[in-house]
């Protein structure tokens, strides 16, 4: 039987922006627990009163579940999506099996979503996207090309990280997918759409890469359009 709220919503909900890495590691996520759920289009810079009701700072991305429940923020919803959706209900966790797998995972999500974030993912999304999108009083304008050089010159050094965890572990925290993976893949998803990601030499961060991209999670993901901000051909192809 289809659980339907008061308000006739029989699905979760996302409340995201396309481009947010961490939007799209809740998409990641839901996907590999395989809930269906609905997109609500957000721009954040320019929030509404019904998504600020659910998130009165403003973050995204929000998960709200069809009991009502509102998990605000990427820590909240993945917690949110571990505790129902996960082991605690049965189901499997994407934060590893072992203590010390749990741990390397949550270290890895949180090297990734500020390390990688703040040097490569931020300057590059707002250089090549969000000074195209946003209105000229919060930044609009031509692109700092001395501050995407250097968000890509930082690039190399994480791929050979992501390539030398991979060829040791199989995937980043264990052998079999985590919220660790999900993170990495997250932003360089969001490089790749803004054409952006360049392999090089990293052959094993590249494998890493395709075999994360090629899960059916990951599918959604191909089918963003935001704006005019059209991807590369290759942003659809899984052999790339």
């Amino acid at each position: 039987m289809t659980e339907t709220n008061q308000n006739g919503q029989t699905l979760p909900r996302v409340w995201h922006f396309a481009l947010d890495p961490f939007c799209r590691r809740l998409r990641l996520a839901l996907g590999e627990h395989g809930v269906r759920h609905d997109l609500v289009d957000v721009r954040p810079w320019r929030p509404d009163a019904d998504f600020l009701a659910l998130s009165p700072a403003g973050d995204v991305p929000v998960l709200e579940d069809v009991d009502g429940t509102v998990a605000a923020g990427i820590y909240a919803a993945a917690e949110y999506l571990e505790e129902t959706r996960g082991t605690l209900a049965g189901g499997q966790s994407l934060l590893g099996e072992s203590p010390a797998e749990r741990a390397e995972a949550r270290r890895l999500v949180m090297f990734f979503d500020h390390r990688f974030y703040a040097e490569v993912t931020a300057p590059v999304l707002m250089e090549k996207a969000l000074k195209r999108l946003l209105p000229a009083e919060l930044g609009a304008g031509a692109p700092d090309t001395a501050r995407l050089r250097a968000a890509l010159a930082r690039l190399p050094d994480y791929l050979a990280l992501i390539g030398d965890l991979a060829e040791r572990r199989g995937l980043l925290a264990g052998n079999r997918p985590t919220l660790a993976d999900l993170a990495a893949a997250a932003h360089l998803s969001v490089l790749e759409y803004l054409d952006a990601l360049r392999f090089g030499r990293q052959e094993a961060a590249k494998t890493w890469y395709q075999r994360i991209k090629s899960r059916p999670s990951f599918r959604p993901l191909l089918a963003d359009r935001v704006g005019g901000i059209v991807p590369p051909a290759a942003y659809v192809e899984l052999d790339f």
